[in-house]
This record gives structure tokens, C-alpha cells and sequence, in this order.
């Protein structure tokens, strides 16, 4: 029965580490920076210049289904429509820092 139980326990253990992805730990601060000498040119201030409609506020995000880092990892680093992918520009490290810089901003309503 011990057998069991320890067998069941490490296999519970080891699928938790082995799906889990661990949490951003992005720099918010650098963000500001990369978001400020990258994208603040179509997107001051948490708007959009070329498609209004699809500003960078919470509602947008939330409407547009970006309101995660992910997804918003995703777009700048592969772009999509007017938005050129910035893969080549920027470090994965970078995109990240931008992703929650953005998300929190969106949160205090780009002020």
C-alpha cells in the first residue's frame, strides 16, 4: 500500500512540475523603455494611430482577446496585419517586459 500511494504521489509531483509553466518574471520598468523606443510611435499613450479601434485600453485588449501576456507576447514578436513582427528586433526577454508593461497600464488606464 505504501508502494502505491508513493507511486502515486511522485507521478502526481512530477505531472505538476511537467505541465505548469512558470510565471513571467518580466521587468515592467524595461518594458517602459523597449515600449517607449519601440512601439510608442503607432501606440503613445495606449493608442493605436493606424486602427483606432484597436487601442491598447482594457476593453480593447479584453475585446480583442488580448488581455494576456501571451497573447500579447505574441503579436509583437510575430506581428499580425498593420503591426510588423519584432522577433528580429527585440530579445524574447524585451517582448515580455513589454507584454506586462502594457497589461499593467492597461490596468491603471494608460494615466
Amino acid at each position: 500500500m505504501k508502494k502505491i500511494l508513493l507511486v502515486l504521489l511522485l507521478g502526481i509531483t512530477i505531472f505538476t512540475f511537467a505541465f505548469n509553466r512558470p510565471a513571467l518574471a518580466a521587468d515592467a520598468t524595461n518594458g517602459a523603455k523597449v515600449f517607449s523606443a519601440n512601439c510608442a510611435a503607432c501606440h503613445a499613450g495606449g493608442k493605436n494611430l493606424v486602427q483606432a479601434n484597436k487601442s491598447l485600453s482594457k476593453s480593447d485588449l479584453e475585446k480583442y482577446g488580448m488581455n494576456s501576456a501571451e497573447a500579447i507576447i505574441a503579436q509583437v514578436t510575430n506581428g499580425k496585419n498593420a503591426m510588423p513582427a519584432f522577433k528580429a528586433r527585440l530579445k524574447p526577454e524585451q517582448i515580455e517586459d513589454v507584454a506586462v508593461y502594457v497589461l499593467g497600464e492597461a490596468e491603471k488606464g494608460w494615466k
